[in-house]
């Protein structure tokens, strides 16, 4: 995996303070609340991401795409040179074309990688603000701003769907200007997933090299 690929996909799951300008809009957060709602009613569902890195000052423009399935605390990322799986107790990082697997431990109280944190990331630490709908009609602009000034990431952008309240994208602005947006190309609710799906087999993949870190 490339540097830039890394760092997109790690600002995906990155979701530590940001500082900004934001207010507790009850607009906003009405909205907000309706598409977490959403999401938590849903068993286990799939997701097709594409992602896209801006930074306009380095004529940086970078795209890449991935495929998460969720179910409860469990999911599956799966990206052209990396796997990223985690049971809600056990995180493994596999990287085919080395064949290695790292194995970790799975803290949710910490800030490790967990895609479901978008649904619910508002609630703590966060102000919101409701910007309409003029970007893209049909769609609400909600701007996620944090209470903290020592942040990485000082915006997170989401466009949420007026009609059944999904997410269609977000955009996380970084203070070194680069611009992380994730578009939802397919979603596929209530996905027929079992429990084995978010495990690694290592007797599945014969010659894999496992490191375990826990």
């Amino acid at each position: 995996m490339t540097i830039t690929k890394k760092l997109v996909f790690a600002a995906l799951f990155s979701f530590g303070t940001l500082s900004g300008y934001a207010q507790y809009d009850p607009n906003a957060l009405e909205i907000l609340e309706a598409m977490s709602k959403k999401y938590k009613a849903i068993p286990a569902f799939e997701a097709n991401l594409t992602s896209t890195l801006v930074n306009e000052s380095e004529g940086i423009k970078e795209e890449f795409k991935g495929k998460i399935t969720v179910k409860g605390e469990k999911f599956k990322l799966e990206l052209e040179d990396q796997v990223i799986i985690n049971n809600g107790t056990t995180v493994w990082t596999y990287l085919p074309s080395a064949k290695e697997v790292t194995i970790d431990n799975f803290d949710p109280k910490s800030d490790d990688i967990n895609p479901i944190k978008i649904f619910d990331i508002y609630k703590k630490g966060f102000k919101y603000l409701y910007l309409g709908d003029k970007t893209e009609p049909g769609n609400d602009e909600v701007d996620l701003v944090p209470e903290k000034k020592n942040a990485q990431y000082f915006k997170i952008k989401m466009i949420i769907s007026k009609k059944d309240r999904s997410i269609q994208s977000w955009t996380m602005f970084d203070k070194s200007g680069n611009r992380y947006k994730y578009i939802i190309t397919k979603f596929v609710p209530n996905a027929k997933v079992d429990d084995a799906f978010f495990n690694f087999d290592l007797a599945k993949h014969p010659g894999v090299i496992p490191t375990d870190v826990r």
